[in-house]
C-alpha cells in the first residue's frame, strides 16, 4: 500500500509542478504547526490543546483567521480581537517551511516522492530546533530524542535515505550516524569543559554578591542555578572578604558551592538549608559550558537521518559557519553577541546544506 502510494508512475500522472504547488502549500500548513511547537514546547505545554489562541487576550482563533501566510498579512501582524502585535516570526516560519518543502520536492521529487517527504519532515525538525534554540537556548527532547527515533524508523522504511538498496545497509548507516553524532559532540563537550569550563568574573572591590534559593545575583545580572549547574561536579568558587548567612558570619574565607554542597572555609553545609547568603568579593569563578547535552542529542538525531558522513560534514561546516559569524561580530564590534548565540542553529544550517548538495560539495572540494 505504501509503495503504491509513493510510486512515481502514479505521481507522474499529474504535472510535476502541480506537486510543487502542493508541497509549498503543505509546507506552509506544517509551518503553522511548527509555530505552535516553537511557542509551547519550551513552556512544557501541550501542542494539541487548547486550540490556537492569542497569547495576549486568549482569543480563540477561528479557522478562517488561521490561514498560513495569508492571515498574518491580512491582519497586518495584529490580533483581530485585541489588536496586540503578533511576532513576524510566525510569518517567517511558515514561509521558510513552505520554501523548504518546495525545495525538497524540486530536488528529490523526480527521484522519489517518499524521499522528498522524509527530508521535508527532517528539515521541519531543524527549523523548529533552530527557533527554539535561538529564543530559549535549549532543544527539547521531543525534537532530539524523538528525531533520533523517527530517523531510525525512516531508515528502516526507506534505504535510499542513505543511498543504500538493502535494509541492513541503511540501518547500519543510521546507527553509525547516531553513534558518531552523539559520540563526537560528547567528546568535544567534555574536552571543552576541561579546557574552558570556568569563567572568571572580575568585580569592583567590595562588591556584594547575593545567593538566593534559585539564582546568583551579580551587580549587572541574575543567573539562575539551572544555567550554571549542568552536572553535580560543577562548582562556583571565590575568595570572600565576608560571608553572611541567616545565622552566622565568616571573614576572609574560600567558598565553594556545588548542587549538593556548600563549603565555607573548613565548614561543610547543605545548600538547601541556606536560603540566603550575601558575600563581598572582587572575583568569582562560574562554571561554563562550551556545548549543552541538547547539542549531543541533536547531532544524534541528525546522524539517524544523514549517517556518519552527514554528521562529519555538519560538524565541520558548522564550525566554519560559527567562526565566520564570530569574526564578523568582532569586526562589527559586537563581540559580546557571540556568547549569546547558541550552536544548534549552526549545526542545523550545515545539515540542511548536506541535504541539498553537501555530497556534491565534498566531491567538488576534493576534486580540486
Amino acid at each position: 500500500m505504501l509503495n503504491a502510494t509513493f510510486d512515481l508512475h502514479n505521481w507522474a500522472a499529474v504535472p510535476f509542478h502541480f506537486w510543487s504547488v502542493v508541497f509549498f502549500l503543505f509546507g506552509a500548513i506544517v509551518g503553522s504547526f511548527l509555530n505552535v511547537c516553537i511557542y509551547r514546547l519550551p513552556l512544557g505545554q501541550s501542542i494539541v490543546s487548547p486550540p490556537s489562541h492569542c497569547p495576549h487576550c486568549n482569543y480563540s482563533i477561528p479557522w478562517y483567521l488561521n490561514l498560513p501566510l495569508v492571515t498574518w498579512v491580512y491582519l497586518g501582524g495584529k490580533c483581530r480581537n485585541c489588536g496586540a502585535p503578533i511576532s513576524i516570526r510566525y510569518f517567517l516560519v511558515e514561509l521558510l517551511t513552505a520554501i523548504t518543502f518546495l525545495g525538497c520536492w524540486l530536488t528529490f521529487g523526480r527521484e522519489s516522492a517518499w524521499l522528498a517527504l522524509v527530508y521535508a519532515v527532517f528539515l521541519a525538525g531543524l527549523i523548529t530546533a533552530t527557533f527554539i534554540d535561538f529564543e530559549h537556548f535549549i532543544i527539547p527532547d521531543e525534537i532530539t530524542v524523538g528525531g533520533t527515533v523517527v530517523g531510525f524508523v525512516c531508515s528502516f522504511l526507506l534505504p535510499s535515505l542513505h543511498s543504500e538498496t538493502l535494509l541492513s545497509g541503511s540501518l547500519r548507516e543510521s546507527v553509525l550516524g547516531i553513534v558518531a553524532g552523539a559520540g563526537i559532540i560528547y567528546c568535544i563537550l567534555r574536552l571543552g569543559k576541561l579546557l574552558f569550563g570556568r569563567q572568571k568574573v572580575t568585580l569592583p572591590a567590595d562588591t556584594t554578591i547575593i545567593f538566593t534559593e534559585h539564582a546568583v545575583h551579580l551587580p549587572q545580572e541574575e543567573i539562575p542555578y539551572e544555567d550554571l549547574f549542568y552536572r553535580q561536579s560543577d562548582a562556583i568558587t571565590f575568595h570572600a572578604r565576608t560571608v553572611e548567612l541567616v545565622d552566622r558570619c565568616y571573614q576572609d574565607v574560600q567558598v565553594r558551592l556545588t548542587p549538593a554542597s556548600l563549603r565555607i572555609g573548613d565548614e561543610q553545609l547543605i545548600p538547601e538549608e541556606q536560603p540566603h547568603m550575601e558575600v563581598v568579593s572582587a572575583e568569582i569563578a562560574l562554571p561554563r559550558e562550551v556545548m549543552g547535552l541538547g547539542d549531543v542529542k541533536f547531532m544524534a538525531a541528525i546522524g539517524a537521518f544523514l549517517g556518519w558522513k552527514g554528521v562529519v560534514f555538519s560538524l565541520m561546516l558548522s564550525s566554519m559557519i560559527g567562526s565566520v559569524v564570530g569574526v564578523t561580530l568582532i569586526v562589527l564590534r559586537k563581540r559580546e553577541w557571540s556568547s549569546r548565540l547558541p550552536y544548534g542553529p549552526y549545526i542545523a544550517l550545515a545539515a540542511a546544506i548536506w541535504v541539498f548538495g553537501g555530497q556534491r560539495l565534498v566531491q567538488w572540494w576534493f576534486g580540486m
